[in-house]
């Protein structure tokens, strides 16, 4: 009896696992490996003791060994993540990335926490291993949300997020100059969620987006640069363009005159003026916008151009007659009418009539103009001589005509051309183009623009 138990003793010990010792590392195989923490509640475990002598192993280049002293701790312990977090760093040491893959995801799988910085650290690592840097940067964030004291991996961090950034760039200004659009901005789009505080990203995806046509979202991107960027100035100012081309002039006037402020230039004074200018003009009524594209204007037509563009010069005596104008009190034009007719420009008829809907003939366009004339010629005598002095020859309106003084002088003075080679046509109607061509060479003449 005494000797079956022997010889069964000395089988159980032949069989059982032998305890090797752990090699001392001096200088570690693999220091960027971060070797996890394992759980307050199992530090004293046999799970742990297998795991750190795993890790000396694998420090130590045995990768076998530490191998088996990582399965033996999870044998002991299926649910002790740590050692198939080093598993993990096992398979990355043997540059397999997928096989390390798998051992991260369960580690991080069986740690309800989520707190195993080395897990996702080894994640990440290996996820950059299989060039899929979008996931890796996410598991260092994640890592480093976990312990934000990690300094280095911060710097990681924001090296991998500048390095994605860069790429992204590149390949989206790639894309535009290909005019590959919606690559460019799909790549723009990608940058942006990694550096969502560069202001210049948002203003070049803008600048696509406007040659996609999708005018909204360039507004959109070229206000979030401008609000990132307070400086930017040429965000400011395409900003002001996208609204002018919206017919939203005052908005776009706010927008011209902060972007000269940040950067003066001739351009943006310009376009500052003209949006101003379209923004007055949209505020006047729907009559006078449509006085260009008019067959022929009405004399009141005539009197709202000359009472809105050349106010300055109609002068401040008033003629008493024009009060009793009868049939423009309702009239859109009225406040110009009672203007123009106060100022001698434009003269109601005998019956106290000013006839607002009356065709304005080429006769009529003359005698205003030659009045505006003489008005600029009493603030400036020495522009007159040119148009006073003249005697012009048409060949359908004689010197003796009443209108003829007129007609002379508008034609002189390059407010009013003629028609053929030496025609007046008096009683010709007056477009609505002609009548704003001769008020804007009034202006001209009076320097006005």
């Amino acid at each position: 009896m005494r000797t079956l138990l022997l010889i069964a003793v000395v089988f159980l010990s032949a069989c059982a696992p032998k305890i090797v010792s752990a090699p001392v590392v001096t200088a570690p195989k693999f220091p960027d490996f971060m070797r996890p923490a394992v759980p307050s509640a199992m530090a004293n475990s046999p799970a742990a003791a297998s795991a750190s002598r795993g890790w000396s192993f694998l420090q130590a280049g045995d990768l076998k060994t530490a191998e088996r002293e990582f399965a033996a701790a999870l044998k002991i312990a299926p649910a002790f993540y740590p050692a198939e977090t080093s598993l993990g760093f096992v398979e990355l040491a043997r540059k397999d990335a997928k096989a390390a893959l798998a051992h991260f995801d369960r580690a991080l799988d069986l740690n309800p926490q989520h707190d195993d910085v080395a897990a996702f650290l080894g994640r990440g690592q290996t996820l950059l291993a299989l060039n899929r840097d979008a996931e890796a940067l996410a598991a260092f964030e994640a890592a480093l949300a976990a312990d934000p004291s990690q300094a280095e991996l911060g710097r990681r961090v924001e090296v991998l997020k500048f390095r994605r950034v860069e790429q992204g760039l590149a390949r989206a200004r790639d894309a535009a100059r290909g005019g590959r659009l919606d690559e460019a901005a799909h790549a723009y789009t990608a940058a942006i969620a990694s550096s969502p505080d560069s202001a210049f990203l948002y203003r070049e995806r803008a600048g696509v987006e406007r040659q996609r046509g999708d005018a909204d979202a360039a507004l959109a991107d070229f206000r979030t640069s401008a609000a990132l960027d307070p400086g930017d100035a040429k965000s400011i100012a395409q900003i002001g363009e996208l609204l002018e081309a919206r017919g939203e002039f005052e908005g776009a006037a706010k927008a011209y005159a902060d972007a000269s402020a940040l950067e003066p230039s001739a351009e943006l004074d310009k376009r500052l003026e003209d949006v101003r200018a379209k923004s007055a003009l949209a505020r006047l009524p729907a009559e006078y916008r449509s006085i260009e594209q008019a067959a022929q204007v009405t004399r009141a037509d005539l009197a709202a151009l000359i009472g809105i563009r050349l106010a300055s010069l109609l002068p401040a005596a008033r003629r008493g007659d024009a009060a009793l104008i009868t049939d423009a009190r309702n009239h859109w034009a009225a406040t110009w009418i009672m203007a123009v007719a106060r100022a001698g420009i434009m003269e109601p008829f005998a019956n106290h009539a000013f006839q607002p809907r009356t065709v304005v003939r080429r006769t009529d366009l003359a005698q205003a103009s030659a009045r505006l004339l003489a008005r600029i010629a009493a603030q400036n005598p020495g522009r007159a001589k040119g148009w006073e002095s003249a005697r012009l020859k048409f060949s359908d309106l004689s010197a003796s005509h009443l209108a003829y003084p007129a007609a002379s002088v508008a034609v002189a003075a390059g407010v009013m051309k003629t028609i053929g080679e030496s025609g007046f046509q008096p009683s010709r109607a007056v477009t609505g183009a002609e009548a704003i061509a001769a008020i804007q060479r009034i202006e001209s003449i009076a320097g006005l623009r």
